[in-house]
């Protein structure tokens, strides 16, 4: 109708990239992992709209990795062009799937190796 994006999309697209990696690169599976991650924060910076219909591409990266947490960075961009549309920041706590807290070794091993694969250089000073 406004010939553009409509923004609840671009979450629905940030919980789809990240999901998609955490089952395709870190092991997980969902229905049955020991180990589920729930969102504690989320936001998106808007840049320029993304028209409808384009074919959007993204991009993601780890930019932080805790003990028990990550934080994504998720880039969205029209199919061809260079110029980031929308930065979207994601926060997943992994915690034990029936307690709902924390485990005292952290996230699992295979989580945590999948996520560093992806995980931004720090700048150095």
């Amino acid at each position: 109708m406004y010939h553009h994006m409509n923004n609840s999309i671009y979450y629905f697209l940030f919980d789809s990239v990240v999901n998609s990696y955490l089952i395709k690169h870190c092991g997980l599976h969902p229905p049955t992992s020991s180990q589920i991650g729930l969102v504690v924060h989320s936001h998106c910076d808007y840049f320029a709209p993304v028209g409808f219909p384009s074919i959007i591409d993204l991009a993601l990266r780890v930019n932080k990795l805790g003990k028990s947490s990550v934080t994504y960075e998720i880039g969205v961009f029209e199919q061809g062009a260079e110029e980031v549309k929308a930065v979207g920041e994601f926060i997943h706590v992994f915690v034990d799937r029936d307690s709902r807290k924390p485990g005292k070794q952290g996230m699992a091993d295979g989580l945590k190796e999948g996520l560093g694969k992806i995980l931004s250089a720090k700048p150095k000073l």
